[in-house]
């Protein structure tokens, strides 16, 4: 009996906009626009038949999940396991100036042999939260699971999911209150959908 994950990232919040990492600091809010889109999102899966909402412990992702479970009467359960990286002490930097250090390369070209200073390694990242994904699918054999997580995380379960060397998981691209659709089972997992915002809209890099 598959059961079917929508990882859904949070929500814009002014960290996004001003360039900065937030990591797992606290107080990290939604904006008015990052409102709006759980807002829509919302109103996309009011149809679909979840049977439960996890999410990460920091604000910007309750508030999205929160948005999310409210036409269905859900309450959000928090999951640590689908927290953001522990940057260490990169959190709160701006991306400019990280962009300088010796680490940044590598995190691009083999983020599997990134340990950030004073936090965690990129690695582990993904180990702990496709283990939190795979528990909470056996936990709802069958059914449909909301789980409101951060960008590094969901890119990094998806690279998983669908095979891909970790080293490789920069390729994806997973923007704020994006749906990514993993469906696991018997068979092994298939990814059904990754960061549809419900919009086709150019996106410069």
């Amino acid at each position: 009996m598959a059961t079917t994950l929508l990882l859904v990232r949070h929500g814009e919040n002014d960290w996004v906009k001003s360039r900065k990492m937030a990591g797992r600091l606290p107080d990290v809010h939604l904006n008015a626009t990052g409102r709006a889109q759980a807002r829509r999102l919302a109103a996309r899966l009011a149809h679909w038949p979840l049977a439960a909402v996890y999410s990460s412990p920091l604000e910007r992702c309750l508030e999205t999940a929160t948005i999310l479970a409210r036409p269905h009467h859900s309450p959000v359960l928090t999951h640590d396991g689908v927290l953001e990286t522990d940057y260490g002490t990169w959190q709160g930097q701006g991306y400019e100036e990280l962009k300088k250090e010796a680490l940044w390369p590598v995190i691009l070209r083999t983020p599997s042999q990134v340990v950030f200073p004073g936090g965690e390694g990129m690695l582990a990242m993904q180990q702990r939260v496709v283990a939190a994904l795979q528990e909470m699918a056996q936990a709802h054999p069958g059914q449909v699971v909301l789980v409101c997580s951060h960008a590094d995380p969901i890119k990094a379960a998806l690279a998983h999911f669908a095979g891909t060397h970790f080293d490789l998981f920069q390729r994806l691209v997973i923007q704020p209150a994006s749906l990514n659709i993993v469906r696991l089972g018997s068979l092994g997992p298939v990814i059904l959908k990754i960061n549809d915002t419900g919009e086709l809209v150019y996106q410069p890099f």
